[in-house]
């Protein structure tokens, strides 16, 4: 009976050890990128952004090529953590590239690009969306680089790299991204090392366009984070425009952009805190929340993935959207319906002008 009690206790070392020191690798090994940093420009496209012309934007958060309507997160209290298969991490992100192309967008952000994660089988995906482009330049900014996390259990969603992609059709003559805070403790494991960049595009006039791209934390004990993030990218933002230059930021701010899309929408659910109102009174004067609502036809951006999308049941909300200074004109925006076929966000798309100076 000794020999067994210390074969078990051997066992329970060893167990303990063990995850002792996997708890040691993943807090030692996590590291953030600097704020500040350059960002290489893939310059395929030459020539300005014309000033007093329509042009068009979109924002799309692709979810890493996993949400096809009918998957669910065990983030959200769902069952699943990878994509189903490299085709599906491939073919979901592709066919996400292939409508935005349809709305010919002289400009576009994209969030959620992984470019070699255990949880979409290593398919590149910025390749992907960058070679269905190929005449805008590009520039990526990486906003994941996580040790392999053995959560769940059942089926690990191992390392991850990942970031947000910014497209253009007019050169982009520099690209720096920005550090933002993130929770301390264990929770900074569960989020992502989040960052804005801000691209800089000249302009026929011989002025500059300033376009932020960006993703704000969402899993946060109470969405504090998330405001401050929001802080430090409006005084940049404000500081841009006070320099004479034009000023876009689009992306996917865990925020309810509506204030209240469940008043919209009629369809109620959990108090998260990635849905709470977006803070309207941080906005710096002259800069405008582009309003995507279409009181007649209202398509929010995002669909809670606790469980397969069923239309009219399953919980919403707008996360999606843009701001602009005063300089820039908005001649339209809307939420696309997509149905969630590919990803668990509807891309948002804004028409609008450069004011001539």
């Amino acid at each position: 009976m000794r020999k067994v009690w210390i074969a078990l206790l051997a066992v329970l070392l060893a167990l303990v050890l063990a995850v002792g020191g996997y708890a040691a690798y993943v807090f030692i090994d996590y590291h953030r990128l600097e704020d500040d940093l350059p960002l290489e420009v893939v310059q395929r496209a030459e020539g300005a952004l014309p000033v007093g012309e329509e042009l068009t934007v979109a924002t799309w958060n692709v979810g890493f090529g996993a949400y096809s309507a009918d998957y669910s997160f065990f983030m959200d209290g769902g069952k699943e953590s990878r994509a189903r298969s490299k085709e599906a991490a491939r073919d979901n992100v592709l066919a996400a590239a292939e409508r935005l192309r349809e709305m010919q967008p002289d400009l576009v952000l994209a969030q959620e690009v992984d470019i070699d994660s255990t949880r979409s089988y290593h398919v590149d995906q910025r390749a992907l969306i960058e070679e269905s482009f190929p005449g805008h330049s590009a520039v990526f900014a990486q906003n994941y680089d996580s040790s392999y996390l053995f959560y769940p259990l059942t089926e690990p969603i191992g390392a991850s790299k990942s970031g947000i992609l910014t497209l253009s059709n007019a050169r982009i003559e520099g690209s720096v991204r920005r550090s933002l805070p993130v929770e301390a403790g264990f929770r900074k494991l569960l989020d992502l090392d989040r960052c804005y960049d801000v691209s800089r595009i000249p302009l026929s006039d011989g002025g500059e366009l300033c376009l932020f791209n960006l993703h704000l934390s969402a899993y946060t004990a109470d969405g504090g984070i998330a405001t401050e993030q929001l802080r430090i990218l409006l005084a940049e933002m404000a500081a841009e425009r006070a320099a004479g230059r034009y000023v876009i930021a689009g992306g996917d701010f865990n925020k309810d952009v509506w204030g209240d899309t469940s008043a919209v929408t009629g369809i109620s659910g959990a108090d998260y805190s990635w849905a709470q109102p977006f803070p309207t009174e941080l906005l710096p004067e002259g800069f405008t929340l582009v309003d995507s609502l279409n009181p007649e036809d209202p398509v929010p951006s995002c669909r809670d993935t606790g469980a397969p999308y069923e239309k009219g049941v399953t919980y919403e909300v707008t996360l999606d959207g843009f701001i602009v200074s005063d300089n820039v004109e908005v001649t339209g925006c809307e939420v696309i319906d997509t149905g969630f076929a590919t990803t668990d966000h509807n891309p948002v798309r804004m028409t609008f002008r450069l004011r001539e100076s």
